[in-house]
């Protein structure tokens, strides 16, 4: 038996290394131009066949153009990177920010992996860098140079110009409809990325800063702190009672509010910002990781007890999550029972049973899949149906909901900027409605009249091997807009400069207290 075990990792680990040498190999490859073309068909006739709404922000004609205007710029074999960048912009022009193209890049085999994570932090997680008026800056310096300065403006990495990368990558993904709030938000933390995609993995790095206009060059090398420690005499602490409760108050608090290991902190916080604890803020970060009903019931729970009349809700660049969690959390903060999504739009039953099924998994997966594919499609014959119309249409969280027996009825603010995105511009679209709520700060990055998300299967394309991720369900909040392919907007306007971060200082935030003790 233990030969058999060996024997199977054994394979496992050859047929993982070859995948990865062959995956590698394929990037620096020249497809030929009738592949190319093929793969440029083969992704409209996917994006029309799982797409329920492909023609909501272009029309048919005008997409149409795109493609075959594609196909007729293929003039030469080229490399998977370089056909991205061609076709990555044709599926952007759709305007839906759940469907995208994924850029290929180098993979790493798992030896490899463990192998650079042992060798440190690399040089761009050691900074966090954020994007304000056409600059990146470094906003926290977290390397082993403490002489760069939170603040200092980054020019170039190893030569390239961060605007140029950004501006460039910026034409290869779309937000939902015509805001453009989405990009400026995100451009900050996407550049590595984009810098990586380019340019692979880099141990070293050459930062050209400016800094009180002062430039510099400073090389940033992957860094290990020095974890070995003097021995210290052993000495055997009594763990008390009052030690293992606070460590399953730890563990339970981790569990329920859901807790970020890279960032060190949690999902969902609930605090009270004056000493009557009249005003609650509840920050959520995302609508995923975490039991969010424990969290949603007793945090509502203790806002009763506390009497609290106010309650500021965080959801500033929160890019969505679970379509549970927000009707979870609506049920708290509606004005009285409530639906809260319109039946979604799906291409049909075999769009479900084929991309959000079948689709993706090992030949394993695959098979028991396979199994299981009767009674899957037996449950969608009963709940994908057309009403009223050729359309098909999947019913979820459409039933009347009623509120959660704590209920909040105080006034309500919320705090929105380009990161809400997906399930938080759902939420807030809805809560738009109420006159208990003001938003403050910036439109949202997700549109105000839903979004094409759901499930969303990635497909890889047959020659290139790039990979699209593809929504296939219309998600629409019962409350809507006039305004088409615009997201929520604030009742006030207010955005995040440099020197606020810098300062730590959090203006959306302090006008909202203002605001309370102006009209108290």
């Amino acid at each position: 038996m233990k030969k058999i075990i060996l024997f199977v990792f054994i394979l496992l680990y050859f047929t993982q290394c070859g995948s990865v040498k062959k995956h590698n190999a394929h990037l620096t490859e020249l497809i030929p131009i009738a592949q190319l073309k093929s793969d440029v068909n083969f992704t409209y006739r996917k994006l029309q066949k799982l797409h329920p709404n492909l023609y909501w922000y272009i029309s048919k004609p005008a997409l149409d153009s795109k493609f075959d205007s594609l196909k007729t710029r293929i003039s030469k074999p080229i490399t998977p990177l370089e056909f991205y960048k061609k076709l990555s912009p044709v599926v952007a022009a759709v305007r839906q920010g759940h469907s995208y193209l994924y850029p290929i890049s180098t993979q790493m085999t798992k030896k490899e992996t463990k192998a650079l994570i042992k060798k440190g932090t690399g040089p761009f997680s050691q900074f966090d860098f954020d994007f304000f008026d056409n600059k990146l800056y470094v906003v926290k310096n977290k390397s082993y140079d403490k002489s760069i300065k939170a603040g200092s403006e980054v020019i170039a990495v190893n030569g390239i110009k961060p605007l140029d990368l950004i501006q460039e990558y910026n034409h290869y993904y779309s937000s939902d409809g015509y805001n453009t709030t989405l990009k400026t938000a995100t451009s900050g933390k996407r550049f590595t990325s984009y810098f990586t995609v380019e340019n692979g993995i880099k141990d070293s790095l050459t930062y050209t800063l400016k800094y009180n206009d002062s430039i510099r060059l400073v090389t940033i090398k992957r860094y290990k702190e020095d974890t070995i420690k003097k021995k210290e005499p052993k000495t055997h602490k009594k763990v008390t009672a009052l030690d293992r409760k606070k460590s399953r108050a730890t563990r339970r608090k981790k569990r329920i509010n859901g807790y970020n290991t890279d960032s060190s902190n949690y999902n969902r916080n609930l605090d009270f910002m004056e000493k009557d604890s009249s005003v609650a803020i509840m920050k959520i970060r995302s609508f995923n990781k975490g039991n969010f009903r424990t969290f949603y019931k007793e945090s509502f729970h203790k806002i009763e007890n506390y009497e609290s009349s106010t309650l500021i809700l965080d959801l500033r660049d929160n890019g969505g999550g679970r379509l549970n969690e927000i009707v979870d959390l609506y049920s708290y903060l509606g004005d009285s029972t409530f639906v809260f999504l319109d039946k979604s739009e799906v291409v049909s039953k075999s769009s479900l049973m084929e991309g959000a099924y079948l689709n993706g998994g090992s030949f394993g997966v695959k098979m028991l899949k396979a199994i299981y594919a009767p009674l899957v499609y037996g449950y969608l014959l009963l709940t994908v149906h057309k009403h009223g119309t050729a359309k098909n249409w999947y019913a979820t969280h459409t039933r009347p909901h009623k509120l959660s027996t704590n209920a909040f009825k105080g006034k309500i603010y919320v705090m929105i900027n380009g990161g809400s995105f997906s399930a938080s511009s759902l939420i807030s679209s809805n809560l738009k409605s109420s006159k208990r709520v003001t938003f403050v700060g910036e439109e949202t990055g997700g549109a105000f009249n839903g979004t094409v998300a759901g499930f969303m299967p990635v497909v890889k394309l047959p020659h290139s091997e790039l990979k699209i991720r593809i929504g296939l369900m219309m998600m629409t909040p019962s409350h809507k807009t006039e305004i088409k392919g615009r997201g929520i907007f604030p009742d006030k306007e207010i955005s995040t400069t440099l020197e606020d971060q810098l300062k730590g200082n959090d203006p959306e935030l302090n006008w909202i207290l203002k605001h309370l003790k102006t009209n108290k």
